[in-house]
């Protein structure tokens, strides 16, 4: 026998062998194939039968697809199940769903009994959450998305996410994953190496996160410090709003640092010039400026002549008339001239009066009143000379020496 002849009779043999083989061929069985074919519903596999099978979209994958062109591609080899098969019909009908569904729930099993994280692909945006493919449905509910509220998952279709596996329930086909959990865990790894980092006194830039009524929380390296409302600025911030905005760049001084409570304190008017720095060079004694009544008490007002320079007129220094209390002429909120007569920002304190600005009024003329009467010496209420009469006292010469000129007569 020739070798032509003999290698003949091995083809043969063989290909009666795999016709053999697939003349058992029945629903159930598991297969391997390569995809020759893609069309919108369906894929063509080729398994060495006598006939290719073919693939439905919905065998393709445990989530709703619209095109097989999603799922595989031509040349890729893949594992199926028999689902139908029709020889008559040379209908061959295969599932990648089922085995993948099969294959996954070991998988999952180990990932979920070793705390793994892994990625998936987001399939379907659907009510409540996000779906991924994993060999079985994955839902990741909309809460374990992402550390942050979520209101519009529409562009999370096609994104690639790391997620761990929660909760699973074979039985009843339940699988459920978490990203949250896997952005929780980084950011706790990275909080704690950014804490140990920080220093009290540092200086950095972050970018404002989120405003609250209270304050500002600002990310610095991928972590949040609060930034308190009276540490915003050196005046006063009734709300964080009213001077910063979501995604502003800051520049923060970082005032504690406390990781057992995973807590750090920053603020924002420690790394500016303070508002007596700034002003040091620019008032002398003597001057006269404008200013603003911040606040009254019983001894004065507190006029502001400077962002955050407040000083001090005593209440003897407001009016020139008396004043009970300094609410009689001042308001808050008011607009005074101030004169400056102590100014020292060493001691952060300054001395102000209004009423050296404003001229003194003139006093009103004393009412006149008639002269006085010179009350009488002694010698002359006994000197008969001498009249005390209601036109005053009068003393004519007659009657002075009147007796000694009598003796010329």
């Amino acid at each position: 026998m020739s070798e032509e002849t003999k290698n003949q009779e091995v083809a043969e043999t063989a290909n009666q062998d795999a016709l053999d083989q697939f003349v058992a061929l029945k629903k159930g069985d598991t297969v391997k194939g390569t995809i020759v074919k893609l069309e919108d519903n369906q894929a063509v596999v080729s398994i060495g039968y006598k006939y290719d099978g073919v693939v439905p979209v919905r065998e393709l994958s445990s989530v709703q697809v619209d095109n097989a062109a999603d799922v595989v591609q031509v040349g890729q080899e893949v594992e199926l199940k028999v689902v139908s098969i029709d020889d008559d019909k040379e209908r061959l009908v295969l599932s990648k769903r089922a085995i993948d569904s099969e294959n996954a729930w070991e998988v999952l099993q180990q990932r979920f009994d070793n705390n793994e994280v892994f990625e998936v692909t987001v399939s379907d945006v659907v009510k409540g959450g996000i779906v991924a493919d994993v060999g079985v449905r994955g839902f990741i509910p909309a809460s374990m998305v992402e550390r942050h509220f979520v209101e519009d998952f529409s562009d999370y279709k096609g994104r690639t996410l790391r997620v761990k596996v929660k909760e699973l329930d074979r039985e009843n086909n339940k699988v459920i994953l978490s990203a949250k959990d896997v952005l929780e865990q980084e950011f706790e790894a990275n909080k704690q190496k950014v804490m140990a980092e920080l220093k009290e006194g540092q200086e950095i830039t972050g970018t404002v996160q989120r405003l609250t009524q209270f304050g500002a929380f600002v990310d610095v390296g991928g972590v949040d410090g609060l930034v308190h409302v009276s540490e915003i600025a050196w005046t006063h911030v009734a709300k964080p709003s009213d001077v910063l905005s979501e995604g502003d760049t800051v520049t923060v001084k970082v005032l504690k640092v406390d990781p057992e409570k995973g807590k750090i304190s920053l603020s924002i008017k420690a790394a500016q010039p303070g508002p007596w720095e700034t002003a040091a060079s620019g008032f002398n004694n003597g001057d006269i400026v404008k200013g603003q009544v911040k606040r009254l008490v019983d001894f004065g007002a507190f006029v502001e002549i400077a962002p955050g320079v407040e000083g001090l007129v005593h209440i003897s220094q407001i009016s020139h008339s008396h004043i009970g209390t300094p609410h009689e002429v001042l308001k808050e909120g008011q607009e005074v001239q101030v004169k400056i007569l102590d100014f020292n920002p060493s001691e952060q304190r300054v001395s102000l009066s209004i009423k050296e600005t404003e001229e003194a009024p003139a006093q009103a003329p004393r009412a006149e009143r008639p002269a006085r009467e010179r009350a009488p010496k002694k010698e002359e209420l006994n000197n008969p000379n001498v009249s005390l009469s209601n036109q005053g006292m009068s003393v004519t010469l007659g009657e002075r020496f009147g007796d000694k000129l009598s003796k010329f007569k």
